[in-house]
C-alpha cells in the first residue's frame, strides 16, 4: 500500500537519500573502470617491457647500472634483515620446541623456514622499497620535467632505454639476494643457537643441510623471479604515468610501494600453493 509524501522535509529527505545512493553507485562504478584500466594500462606496459628483451636495440651499459644500484645497493639491508630473521626464527623455534626435548631440529626449521618463505617474501619487500620507490621518483622527475618528451623528440625509446634495463636488472639481482639472503639467515640462526641457546653448532648446521630437499631450494629460487618482475615493473609504470608536477611524483612514489609490495605478498601465495601441489 502506498501513502502520499504530503510534507516537504520528508520530501526533501527522500530527495538526499537517493541522490546520495546514486552518489554512492557513481563512486562505485568509477573506481571500478578505474581499475579494470589500470589493470589493462599495467599489462600492456609489462609486456612491452618484456618483449623488449628480445628485440635490439639493447641498452647493456643501463643494464649494469641499474644492477649496482639494485643488487650492491641493497646489499646492507638485506643481509642485515637476513641475519636477524633468521636470529629471531632460532629463538622463537628453540623455546617452542624445547618443551618436547626437539631443540635438535632448530637448524632444520631455520632453514626450512628461510629458505621456503621467509628469504624470498622478506629480501622482495625490502628492495621493493628501497627500488621500486627510487624507481617511481627518478621516472616520475623525468615525466614532469619533460625529459621523457625529450628523448622521444630524439629518436630515443624510453621503454627501452629507461624500462626494459630495469626490469632485467631487478629480476636478475633479486635472484642472488635471496640467497644471500637465505645464507645470512641460517647463519643468523646459527648465532642465536650457539652463542644464546648455547646448543651444538654442528649439529644445527648438519640438521639445516640434511632438511633440504631439491623442491624446497626450487620453490625458494623461483618465487624471486617473479617479485623482481613485480618490483621493477610497478615501480617503472607508476613513474611512467606520473603527473600533477612534484606532488604527483610522491604520490607516484608511494603507490608503486604499497602496490609492489601487496602484489609481492599475493604472488606469494599464489606461487606457493602452485608449487606445493607440483612438488
Amino acid at each position: 500500500m502506498r501513502y502520499p509524501v504530503h510534507d516537504a522535509g520528508m520530501r526533501r529527505g527522500l530527495f538526499i537519500l537517493q541522490t546520495g545512493n546514486f552518489m554512492a553507485f557513481d563512486t562505485i562504478d568509477r573506481t571500478a573502470k578505474q581499475l579494470v584500466l589500470t589493470v589493462q594500462d599495467y599489462s600492456l606496459f609489462a609486456h612491452r617491457a618484456v618483449m623488449n628483451l628480445f628485440r635490439p636495440p639493447r641498452y647493456w651499459p643501463e643494464f649494469l647500472i641499474q644492477a649496482d644500484i639494485i643488487g650492491v645497493g641493497s646489499m646492507s639491508i638485506v643481509l642485515l634483515s637476513g641475519f636477524f630473521t633468521g636470529g629471531v626464527l632460532a629463538l622463537q623455534s628453540a623455546s617452542t620446541v624445547s618443551a618436547f626435548g626437539a631443540t635438535a631440529i632448530t637448524g632444520r626449521f631455520v632453514s626450512l623456514t628461510m629458505i621456503r618463505e621467509l628469504g624470498p617474501v622478506l629480501t622482495g619487500v625490502m628492495v621493493s622499497g628501497r627500488n621500486a620507490s627510487s624507481m617511481a621518483s627518478e621516472l616520475g622527475s623525468m615525466v614532469v620535467t619533460e625529459q621523457i618528451d625529450a628523448m622521444r623528440a630524439l629518436g630515443v625509446d624510453p621503454m627501452r632505454k629507461l624500462v626494459t634495463p630495469r626490469l632485467f636488472a631487478c629480476v636478475t639481482m633479486l635472484f642472488f639476494l635471496t640467497i644471500v639472503a637465505d645464507a645470512f639467515g641460517i647463519l643468523g640462526g646459527a648465532f642465536v643457537t650457539i652463542f644464546m641457546n648455547h646448543q651444538d653448532g654442528p649439529q644445527y648446521f648438519s640438521m639445516a643441510w640434511e632438511s633440504l630437499r631439491y623442491p624446497d631450494i626450487i620453490q625458494g629460487l623461483v618465487k624471486p623471479l617473479f617479485s623482481g618482475f613485480i618490483i621493477s615493473s610497478i615501480g617503472c609504470f607508476y613513474g611512467m604515468r606520473t603527473s600533477g608536477g612534484t606532488e604527483g611524483v610522491g604520490r607516484a612514489t608511494i603507490q608503486a610501494v604499497v602496490t609492489a609490495s601487496v602484489l609481492i605478498i599475493v604472488a606469494d601465495f599464489i606461487l606457493t600453493r602452485i608449487l606445493l601441489g607440483i612438488f
